[in-house]
């Protein structure tokens, strides 16, 4: 059965955790299953495995023997290129790494370059000149608070990823922040997130939100309500936006994503409820009505 694509890209930050399988994943499915299962129900993963670590060029072609052709895998850079000194004593090392996920083909569309909280403004050149060498679709994410100042750093940031036709991601750390616990997996996530205002920059046709949501599902729903609305906007504009919704541990990333999609969904009639796997239990067991 043909199932329509949604007019926008959905999805969390990994397709392989083992805890899924208690209400997304069968029971016995095997690990090299996961991808596959994942992209059943959800059209874009962000590629956070190649921050940690290169793939091997065998997995990467499994990879692309699995993904349907409209999914989206939006892979970043290495972390020894996009945080350890200057951008352009990384160009080789990036452009090999984009001819390793060359099998992905249009399914990488963008490669993301998140940078550090030390790439300061006045480190823009370097992010020009990599931007210009690099052939690929680009986005960007910034950590570094002089980019959210509203000042003349923030703005000349945003113009020269708007000449060069690159997004800007967009973190919305607000539910996690707004989280007070002792759980070890909240506590470890704020440690490592940044605490930044959200920045929906939407310079491109390809608008790019990363929401980090509360570990209790209910309380991130007025921050979901925000984001159904703005996302709801650019899709009436014609743009395609990615969204991708995290949890602390991120056990809970796909239930909040199926709710994000099901607000949405009541946005937006006529909008295609996302395919459910056939062994997966029903909706009701989701705990997302």
């Amino acid at each position: 059965m043909n199932v329509p694509h949604p007019p926008y890209y959905l999805g969390c930050p990994s397709w392989s955790e083992n805890a899924w399988r208690e209400f997304l994943y069968p029971e016995d499915a095997r690990p090299n299953e996961l991808l596959g299962l994942y992209a059943q129900v959800f059209n874009a993963v962000e590629g956070n495995t190649t921050f940690y670590a290169r793939p091997a060029a065998a997995t990467v072609q499994r990879w692309a023997d699995v993904l349907p052709e409209h999914f989206r895998f939006t892979a970043k850079f290495p972390r020894d290129i996009s945080h350890e000194g200057d951008l352009r004593l990384h160009l080789r090392a990036a452009e090999d790494f984009i001819r390793l996920m060359a099998p992905l083909g249009q399914r990488i569309e963008p490669f993301w370059l998140q940078l550090s909280s030390s790439f300061t403004p006045g480190r823009l050149g370097e992010l020009a000149t990599f931007i210009d060498e690099m052939q690929c679709p680009l986005a960007v994410e910034v950590r570094n608070h002089g980019f959210f100042d509203r000042g003349e750093d923030e703005r000349a940031l945003n113009r020269l990823l708007l000449d060069r036709g690159v997004e800007r991601i967009c973190l919305d750390s607000r539910p996690l922040f707004s989280c007070v616990s002792t759980d070890p997996a909240v506590l470890h996530a704020q440690s490592k997130k940044p605490k930044v205002p959200p920045r929906p920059a939407a310079l491109t046709q390809f608008p790019q939100v990363r929401l980090i949501g509360h570990p209790v599902l209910d309380a991130n729903e007025p921050f979901l309500l925000q984001w159904v609305e703005k996302v709801a906007g650019w899709i009436e504009e014609g743009r395609t936006p990615y969204v991708f919704l995290h949890t602390p541990d991120n056990i809970q990333a796909p239930l909040l994503a199926q709710r994000f999609h099901q607000r949405l969904m009541a946005r937006l009639p006529g909008l295609p409820s996302l395919p459910e796997l056939d062994r997966a239990p029903p909706v009701q067991q989701l705990g997302l009505l």
